[in-house]
C-alpha cells in the first residue's frame, strides 16, 4: 500500500488545472505515470485523488458487494458518481473536471492533504473550517477511534 505524506496549497486556474506538488510526485515514484482517479468524498465536501494502483484496490473491495441487494447497488451508484481518470500533463498539472470542482465548492485556492493512501482536495476556506477543532473534542474522538488498539 502506498503511503502519502504532506499538506500543500495550490491555485486552480480558470480551466480547473493546478500544479501537482513535487513532493507527492517524489513519494509516488513511477506510480505517478500510471495516472489517477478523482472522485467525490463519501463523508466530506471535498474530492479524493487516488493513485491508479490504489484505486484498483479500492474498487476490488467494492466489486465484492452483492449487486442483487438494493442497498449495495445504491451504494455503488453513489460511490462511483462523478469518478474520472486524470493524468498529469506535460508541465505537471492536473485538470479537475468542472462537475467535481462544483461539488467540492472549489474556486481558486485549494489545499491538498494526504490521507494515508489518497489525497483530499479541498477548497482552502472549507479545509480551514474542517480542521479547526477543539483539542478536547479531538482527544475524545482519538480515544474512541484509536483506543481499541493495543500497542506493543
Amino acid at each position: 500500500m502506498l503511503n502519502i505524506l504532506g499538506t500543500y496549497e495550490a491555485k486552480v486556474d480558470a480551466k480547473g488545472r493546478f500544479m501537482f506538488p513535487v513532493a507527492y510526485k517524489t513519494q509516488m515514484g513511477d506510480e505517478v505515470k500510471r495516472g489517477f482517479v478523482v472522485k467525490r468524498s463519501i463523508f466530506k465536501k471535498c474530492l479524493e485523488l487516488f493513485p491508479a494502483g490504489q484505486w484498483k484496490e479500492e474498487t476490488a473491495l467494492v466489486g465484492k458487494l452483492n449487486m442483487f441487494k438494493k442497498k449495495n447497488a445504491d451504494f455503488v451508484t453513489k460511490f462511483m458518481a462523478g469518478v474520472k481518470p486524470v493524468e498529469l500533463d506535460g508541465t505537471g498539472r492536473l485538470l479537475l473536471p468542472k462537475d467535481l470542482l462544483n461539488y467540492g465548492g472549489i474556486t481558486k485556492q485549494i489545499v491538498l492533504t494526504s490521507v494515508v493512501n489518497r489525497i483530499e482536495i479541498w477548497d482552502k476556506d472549507a479545509y480551514e473550517k474542517a480542521v479547526d477543532y477543539d483539542p478536547d473534542d479531538f482527544a475524545k474522538l482519538a480515544e474512541e477511534v484509536m483506543g481499541e488498539f493495543e500497542t506493543d
